[in-house]
C-alpha cells in the first residue's frame, strides 16, 4: 500500500500496549497470587497442549515445563527504564493492565493488597511524570487462580460481587490518575479460548454451550457494574470494552459460504459488543441460544444493568482477517490468532503463520463504526517476527516498518470514511512473552529485550529501527510514513 495524504485529528492518541502478565514478571513479589497466566508453560507446543486439557490442574509443574511468565522482561523492576524510552518514542497514551491477583491475591479477600495497590500508583507516577496517559485493562487473562479451583472460574456468580470489589478498589484508588479504561481484554476470546477468558476448561461437548454462555452472562453482568461505577466515580472517564476483531470473508460466492461467513462473524465479532454496547442480547443469540438448548440463569434487574450501563467506546485487536467456508479440508486451513479459517489465496502471512490484511483493518473500522456508532480505539496490532542483532548491535527490523505503515495507511482511510478513531497502541512496544505461544522469540516491540526462549539473556533493552520509524510517526501525526 502507498502513502495517501489524509490526515489524523490533532488530538489522536498515538502510543503503545502491554499486558501485565506478559511484560511485568515478579510473579510472587509484592503479595501477589497465582494467576491462570503463572500455571501457563513456554512453548507453543506446551501451552496449546495445556489450553485444550479438559482435565488441567491449574498448577505449576516445573518438572516438566519452563514458565517465562514469571520472570516476563522484569517490567516490574525495570518500568522506570521502559517508560523513559516510550517517553523518547512520544507516547501520548501506554496501554497497560493491572494484574487483578496484586490487588487482591486470591480473588475473594474483603481487603485489597497495599503492596499490589502501590506498585500501580508508582506507575501511573511515572507515566504522569512524562504526560503520557495510561488506558487500563482491568482484567487481562490473569484471573486468580484461587477463583478458578474453588469457585469454578466466570461459571460462578459470585465471580461478579469479587470482580465488583476488585473495580471498586482500583477505581477508588485510582480516580484521580487515569482517564481511560477497559474491562475485559478480546472477551470474545473465552468462545475459543476458555481457560484465560472465563477461567475454565471445557470437560464435555454437553458442558461446553451451558458453561461459556452463562459465564458471558456473568461477564456482562461485571462490564455493566465496572461501567456504573465507574461513571459515579470518575464522570470525566472514559470505560470502554476490549475485542478480539478480524473480519469474516467467505471463501467464494458460495451462499452457503457466505451465510456461513455470517454466521461465524456475529458469533465470534460482534456478539460480546453487542450485548456491551447495546445493552441486549441480539435476536440472533437468542436463536443461538435456543438452537443449541441454552437457558441462563438471569436474574432480577440484569438485563436493566446491561441496558442502562452501556460502554463509552470500543477498543479492539486487530492482527488478520479470516477467510471461512462451510466445509474445508485439514489442507485449507490456515493458522491465526486463536482461530483459523482457510488460507486465503491474497495474503501473505508472518513468520507465524498469521496472514497479514492492512485493508481488513479499514474493512474492520468501517464494519465495526457502521453497526454501533460509537468511538473506537485500535488498542492492539502489530507484527510478532523473528528478529535478528546484527554484529553492529543493529536491529533491522524493516518488514515491521512495512506492516505497520500499510495498517496506518488504512487507518487514515477509514478516518476520511467517517470513523471516529480515538488512537493507536501497537502491541508489544516493547518485546515481551507471547500469550498465545509462551515465546519470547515471537517479538513485536520497538524495542528489543535480550531474553530467550530457552531462559537465557540479560533483560537488556535495545531500540531496533522501528523505534526510530514511530517516534517520527508519532512526531509528524502519522504524516511521516
Amino acid at each position: 500500500m502507498g502513502q495517501n495524504n489524509h490526515k489524523f485529528p490533532k488530538e489522536f492518541l498515538w502510543g503503545g500496549a502491554t499486558a501485565a502478565n506478559q511484560a511485568e514478571g515478579g510473579y510472587s513479589e509484592g503479595n501477589k497470587g497465582k494467576s491462570i497466566a503463572d500455571v501457563l508453560p513456554g512453548g507453543k507446543k506446551n501451552r496449546h497442549k495445556v489450553l485444550q486439557d479438559p482435565h488441567f490442574d491449574f498448577e505449576i509443574h516445573l518438572d516438566q515445563y519452563s514458565y517465562p511468565n514469571h520472570e516476563a522482561i522484569d517490567f516490574y523492576h525495570r518500568y522506570k527504564e521502559d517508560i523513559a524510552l516510550f517517553s523518547e518514542m512520544g507516547f501520548k497514551v501506554f496501554r497497560m493492565s493491572i494484574a487483578w491477583t496484586r490487588i487482591f491475591p486470591n480473588g475473594d479477600e474483603l481487603e485489597p493488597n497495599e503492596e499490589g495497590l502501590d506498585f500501580y500508583d508508582h506507575i501511573f507516577d511515572e507515566l504522569h511524570k512524562y504526560g503520557i496517559e495510561p488506558i487500563v485493562t482491568i482484567s487481562h487473562y490473569e484471573m486468580p487462580v484461587h477463583l478458578v479451583k474453588h469457585y469454578g472460574g466466570w461459571r460462578n456468580r459470585q465471580v461478579v460481587t469479587f470482580f465488583e470489589r476488585y473495580v471498586n478498589a482500583i477505581f477508588n484508588r485510582y480516580k484521580g490518575k487515569v482517564k481511560y479504561w477497559m474491562t475485559f481484554n478480546e472477551i470474545n476470546s473465552g468462545l475459543i479460548m476458555p481457560i484465560v477468558g472465563l477461567g475454565f476448561s471445557i470437560q464435555n461437548e454437553e458442558d461446553k454451550y451451558q458453561a461459556t454462555f452463562q459465564a458471558y452472562h456473568h461477564q456482562f453482568v461485571a462490564s455493566s457494574l465496572a461501567v456504573k461505577a465507574c461513571h459515579e466515580l470518575m464522570p470525566n472517564a472514559k470505560i470502554g470494552c476490549m475485542i478480539l476483531y478480524a473480519p469474516v470473508y467467505s471463501y467464494d460466492s458460495n451462499p452457503e459460504n457466505v451465510m456461513y461467513a455470517l454466521q461465524e462473524e456475529r458469533l465470534f465479532n460482534y456478539f460480546c459488543a453487542d450485548v456491551q454496547v447495546r445493552g441486549k442480547y441480539p435476536a440472533y443469540m437468542k436463536r443461538y441460544l435456543k438452537e443449541n438448548n441454552i437457558e441462563l440463569d438471569i436474574q432480577d434487574d440484569d438485563l436493566d444493568l446491561l441496558k442502562e450501563h452501556t460502554v463509552d467506546y470500543i477498543g479492539f485487536s486487530y492482527y488478520m482477517s479470516r477467510t471461512e467456508k462451510k466445509v474445508k479440508t485439514p489442507e485449507e486451513k490456515a493458522q491465526g490468532n486463536i482461530m483459523s479459517g482457510v488460507k486465503n489465496p491474497f495474503l501473505k502471512a508472518s513468520d507465524w503463520g498469521w496472514e497479514i490484511d492492512p485493508i481488513g483493518l479499514r474493512i474492520s473500522l468501517n464494519e465495526l463504526y457502521d453497526r454501533y456508532q460509537i468511538p473506537l480505539f485500535i488498542v492492539e496490532n502489530g507484527l510478532g517476527a523473528y528478529d535478528k542483532v546484527e554484529e553492529d548491535g543493529s536491529i533491522n527490523d524493516d518488514y515491521r516498518i512495512d506492516y505497520l505503515r500499510d495498517h496506518i495507511n488504512a487507518m487514515k482511510d477509514s478516518i476520511v470514511d467517517g470513523v471516529e478513531l480515538l488512537g493507536y497502541t501497537s502491541w508489544g512496544c516493547i518485546d515481551l512473552v507471547s500469550a498465545t505461544s509462551g515465546e519470547f522469540s515471537k517479538r513485536y516491540g520497538f524495542i528489543y529485550v535480550d531474553k530467550h526462549d530457552v531462559g537465557s539473556g540479560t533483560l537488556a533493552r535495545k531500540k531496533k529501527k522501528s523505534f526510530y520509524w514511530y517516534k517520527d510517526v508519532i512526531s509528524t501525526n502519522g504524516e511521516k510514513l
